[in-house]
């Protein structure tokens, strides 16, 4: 076909637009890819935390009479401190998810993920992450102080450069594990007392949220493994569950964390009295308890299915403490 034919072709544009709107599906896909690498469902449970330790703090400061914020400053902690939070979370599922797709490509449960298929570039994906973590530290130095950005940035430290490589080493990598994952409450936390630096870090109400989540996550990622141990077999994760076959152990372990999860659940009510009362503490006596009831069937047992139904219970047992610790909070702050 000649030029000029070709010009006047009646199939020409409508391929054009064909092409076009590829092009933009293509776009739209490699975005969403984009958006998949940073654990969507991890990042909002990070920011959520990060948000009570925000509102707590506050809570306190308030009830005190110490609140030195008015109404647009107030705006921008916690703009930036949600934003700041979600970036650098966000940054830090994406670089784990680089440094762990050879391993993700083994495991069915995973290898679909955009980096083991194949759908993005490791070296776009790397750029991508980090430039996620930079920006969201940088938004929480300049809004929520420079104690909230370290404590962030130790929680992407100790996730990449410890929790990940020991993962395939030792069961005990879950221990290490927890502790970016109790972190994410401290942000908000040394948030709200951005004026007072890094002794925010050690004050009571801080340090009861952080023990909170960090005792949950045992019991919630080991009924986890549990489920999907065949999976990590295959990734070459050294988790309890895969080590230990029969389950004994690992429910042994949920079990012990679980009895420490009632007094965790308990201690921010008496770190914050003033804020905390009696709903929070009937609540996570009551959660704990029935919580508690299911895993010791699991002892029992040592069946999936009841590893299954405390892993489901694990996951509506902390947002409900939370929801019911915010609203406890807010009520006593404004009433």
């Amino acid at each position: 076909m000649s030029r000029v034919a070709a010009a006047h072709s009646p199939v020409e544009p409508h391929t054009t637009r064909r092409s076009e709107r590829g092009a933009a599906w293509t776009r739209r896909d490699s975005l969403a890819a984009y958006v998949e690498t940073t654990k969507p469902g991890i990042t909002k449970l990070v920011t959520i935390t990060s948000m009570v330790g925000l509102g707590m703090a506050l809570g306190q400061r308030w009830i005190a009479g110490d609140v030195a914020l008015g109404g647009w400053s107030l705006a921008v902690l916690v703009v930036g401190a949600i934003v700041g939070t979600a970036l650098s979370a966000s940054g830090a599922n994406a670089l784990n998810q680089w440094a762990e797709r050879d391993r993700d490509a083994l495991m069915p449960r995973t290898a679909k993920r955009p980096l083991p298929s194949g759908t993005l570039a490791p070296a776009r994906v790397l750029a991508f992450a980090m430039a996620l973590v930079v920006l969201g530290l940088a938004v929480l130095w300049l809004t929520s102080g420079v104690a909230a950005m370290t404590v962030s940035a130790a929680c992407v430290l100790v996730y990449l450069l410890l929790y990940t490589p020991l993962k395939t080493q030792t069961w005990t990598a879950t221990l290490v594990g927890a502790i970016p994952g109790a972190l994410p409450p401290l942000i908000g936390w040394c948030a709200g007392y951005r004026d007072a630096g890094f002794s925010a870090i050690l004050l009571p109400g801080g340090v009861s949220l952080f023990m909170l989540m960090f005792i949950w996550q045992l019991p919630h990622f080991l009924a986890i493994a549990w489920m999907y141990r065949d999976d990590y077999a295959l990734g070459g994760h050294a988790v309890l569950p895969v080590i230990d076959r029969s389950g004994r152990k690992t429910s042994i372990v949920i079990a012990a964390f679980t009895v420490l999860l009632i007094p965790a659940t308990i201690a921010p009510v008496v770190a914050m009295p003033a804020l905390l009362g009696p709903v929070t503490l009937f609540t996570a006596a009551v959660s704990g308890l029935l919580f508690a009831g299911l895993v010791a069937k699991l002892l029992r047992t040592q069946e999936r299915g009841d590893a299954r139904r405390v892993f489901f219970a694990s996951i509506i047992h902390l947002p409900l403490l939370l929801v019911v610790m915010v609203l406890d909070g807010l009520v006593r702050t404004l009433f």
